[in-house]
């Protein structure tokens, strides 16, 4: 069954200001369960609007929204050389914050929701949050970045102001600094509720190794790799990955929602 949605703007205030946001909410619930999206490096809230309307249409509202600084085309506040992945993690919590007082959403069933780097993000803040973070999806996570960083600098003392590692994204030397001597699995180990994490089993940018050692740092994670997929799951995976999710929510998180 597919039930009928409302998409409305809804901005966050952020550590570095306005974050700009869509609301994806169902009409069938005075209360819904939210998902809330963490979008790729360099990309936007366009990134999840597709799993937004998947979503919605059963009656679970999703928020997309912009990293300050997470992209040259971002409607957020911010800039890209400010950016790092903390700061996009005390972006995603006070998502999460604000989320709280959101009229017609279950506070008490929020998931986070994210595809590689927004993925070790929502990673990071469902540690920090899990008082109010009640599951977490992850597509192909980037705790890659990290080690990629080392392969290019030896030390701190060799990050210009303005590293070009990826050679593509306008970043500055904070992306290098905040996460250099960070234990990402460490830090995510605390997380106790369930988790859902899949990966291309083609995916060129991030090795599934990473997302291996995610799943059994974890207390309850299902890890599931997608046969032939890329970084990327919005082509013909789009089914499959998708059905993978409402496996999950169903399981994990609407049953109590809908108690």
């Amino acid at each position: 069954m597919r039930f009928t949605y409302k998409i409305s703007e809804k901005s966050v205030e952020g550590p570095s200001g306005k974050l700009y946001g869509k609301l994806y909410r169902p009409e069938g619930l005075d209360k819904a369960p939210l998902v809330i999206f963490a979008h790729e490096l360099g990309n936007t809230h366009q990134d999840g609007e597709t799993y937004a309307r998947f979503l919605a249409e059963r009656d679970v509202a999703t928020y997309v929204f912009d990293f300050a600084g997470g992209s040259s085309s971002s409607r957020s506040d911010g800039d890209t050389h400010t950016m790092s992945v903390l700061t996009e993690v005390a972006d995603l919590e006070a998502v999460v914050e604000a989320s709280q007082d959101w009229s017609g959403i279950d506070s008490s069933k929020i998931t986070l929701f994210g595809a590689s780097q927004g993925g070790l993000v929502s990673d990071l803040t469902a540690a920090k949050k899990s008082q109010q973070v009640s599951g977490l999806i992850l597509l192909y996570p980037a705790f890659v970045i990290q080690d990629a960083i080392k392969e290019a600098y030896d030390s701190l003392s060799e990050v210009p102001d303005y590293p070009n590692y990826l050679g593509w994204f306008p970043m500055g030397r904070k992306y290098v600094t905040d996460i250099w001597d960070m234990d990402f699995y460490q830090e995510i180990s605390s997380f106790d509720k369930p988790a859902l994490i899949l990966h291309g089993s083609r995916d060129w940018l991030v090795p599934t190794d990473y997302s291996k050692k995610a799943a059994q740092t974890y207390p309850h994670a299902t890890y599931q790799e997608i046969v032939g997929a890329g970084h990327s799951f919005l082509d013909a995976s789009f089914s499959e990955v998708s059905n993978h999710i409402w496996t999950y929510l169903e399981s994990h998180q609407l049953q109590i929602a809908n108690k």
